[in-house]
């Protein structure tokens, strides 16, 4: 315990001697001229005897920026005078909420990474420079499976911090996380990897899991608290290695574990949204069990490490490659998986039609084969957001006609055409010759503005509202995304 201690104090003196050796360098640092900086400190070696945090905290701090957000939320307050006359007491009113958390400038033309749990519902976003700048930011998109959003201010040749490969990450290596916490800008704190491949079961909106999570984290005990999230975890070279994500506590502030999305999956997400407008989610079509021990010895396997197939879906990308039940996947490409998390970390790096190499055991023997990966919709294709978005919700659509319009006298909407397996069988009794005219109280006339009204939700819940031509009502149906 005493030489830990020493280690650290050695550390921070030897720090502090260089930060005393160079005033004019700090100087510089704290001045935030970016340029400069980089000059200053390109040819500075960055793993030395007694480790320096200085290169990496000036590069990366002017890439990290304050997020701070409103939203409106409906809360029951008293009202006392309609008691008088026998009406409920209650009735909602809407509430302001302010919130804040962090982002990854991963662009110099604005464009930021960050959680999705830091702009959910988010009314208002506002995001502040290293350098006090103030600027509205816009959501560009978001991906729930991965906790993460891209959003964009109107600016340019702005630092953009730069992403390192994710996969070359060691456990042990030093780290440092980059963030605001509590709202105390640009806060930068030292740790190491302390695991890659952690799975947390997490569910960021506090409804459903979703459907196809990946929970691939990289794990620090770099101190991580509430504020941190959507900020970066960078290496020595002060490169973006994973966006911070969530803390594993009991009080809801940091106790000594933080886990961060890796690069890798941040990189591909974030290319996914800026190109195709949505995510390109590739699938392998297999389901896992945990690979003990005891099944190791039963299968023939050298060690209980890889990922024990229970079950190959029909028609799947590993279906088409030869996989069956009990192989035991060992490698993607060149990267080694031991558990099922680290298998989907390596797939949702690819987009469906991409072939990756897959190494397995099968009866004790070692065997390769190639797989295409396929989409949810168990094609190769790459999915337009509307096209995911119809098989998500299950329903197939047409705009009214002129007729119809005049008929019913609206000025438009879509007649629900068929409703096949997805969100709104699974949610309500919707039935086929239902009108939509509004999501979420916002009109539909065409196709494209349900799709683009559910591309930028932030909420996990759907509200269809329209008519059947033969009720003479309003009809809503909630669905649970």
């Amino acid at each position: 315990m005493n030489k830990h201690k020493f280690f650290g104090l050695l550390i921070v003196i030897t720090t502090l001697i260089q930060c005393q050796a160079k005033p004019k360098e700090n100087q510089l640092i704290e001045s935030g001229n970016y340029k400069e900086i980089i000059e200053l400190i390109k040819n500075v070696p960055r793993n030395i005897e007694g480790v320096s945090f200085v290169t990496a905290a000036a590069l990366s701090t002017p890439c990290v920026v304050h997020i701070k957000t409103k939203m409106q939320i409906m809360v029951q307050y008293q009202d006392p005078f309609l008691g008088f006359f026998g009406s409920d007491f209650y009735r909602p009113r809407a509430h302001n909420q302010e919130s804040s958390g962090s982002g990854v400038i991963i662009s110099s033309d604005g464009y930021i990474a960050t959680n999705y749990h830091v702009i959910q519902n988010a009314t208002e976003i506002e995001v502040t420079l290293r350098n006090k700048n103030n600027y509205k930011a816009k959501v560009i998109g978001i991906d729930k499976d991965t906790d993460l959003a891209l959003i964009k201010i109107e600016e340019i040749e702005l630092p953009a911090m730069q992403i390192a490969n994710s996969d070359s990450v060691l456990v042990g290596e030093w780290v440092l996380a980059v963030g605001n916490p509590f709202n105390l800008e640009s806060t930068v704190t030292q740790g190491i990897v302390s695991a890659k491949g952690r799975s947390l079961n997490l569910s960021k909106d506090g409804g459903a899991p979703s459907q196809n999570p990946i929970q691939s984290f990289i794990q620090t005990d770099a101190a991580v608290n509430p504020g941190n999230s959507g900020g970066a975890l960078v290496n020595l070279n002060g490169e973006l290695i994973g966006i911070n994500t969530a803390i594993s506590s009991p009080t809801g502030t940091y106790a000594g574990y933080a886990f961060a999305v890796p690069s890798n999956i941040v990189k591909k997400v974030i290319e996914d949204i800026k190109k195709y407008g949505n995510v390109q989610k590739a699938f392998l079509g297999i389901q896992s069990i945990p690979l003990s021990s005891e099944l190791a010895k039963k299968l023939n396997l050298p060690s209980p490490n890889g990922v024990l197939i229970k079950n190959v879906f029909e028609g799947s990308a590993a279906d088409a490659s030869g996989l069956k039940a009990n192989d035991v996947i060992t490698k993607v490409n060149t990267m080694s998986v031991s558990s099922f998390p680290e298998l989907l970390e390596q797939i949702s790096t690819h987009r469906p039609g991409e072939k990756v190499k897959l190494e397995y055991i099968r009866n004790g023997s070692q065997a390769y084969t190639d797989a295409i990966l396929k989409n949810e919709i168990n094609t190769i294709e790459i999915l337009k957001a509307n096209e995911t978005f119809a098989h998500k919700l299950g329903i197939k659509t047409q705009a009214l006609t002129a007729q119809e319009i005049n008929t019913y006298r609206i000025i438009g909407g879509l007649k629900v055409l068929k409703i096949e397996q997805g969100m709104i069988a699974k949610s309500s009794d919707m039935k086929p010759g239902f009108v939509i005219t509004s999501v979420n109280d916002l009109e539909v006339k065409a196709e494209n503005d349900l799709y683009k009204i559910i591309s930028q939700l932030q909420s996990n819940k759907l509200i269809l509202e329209g008519f059947y031509p033969n009720r003479p009502y309003i009809v809503r149906y909630e669905i649970l995304l």
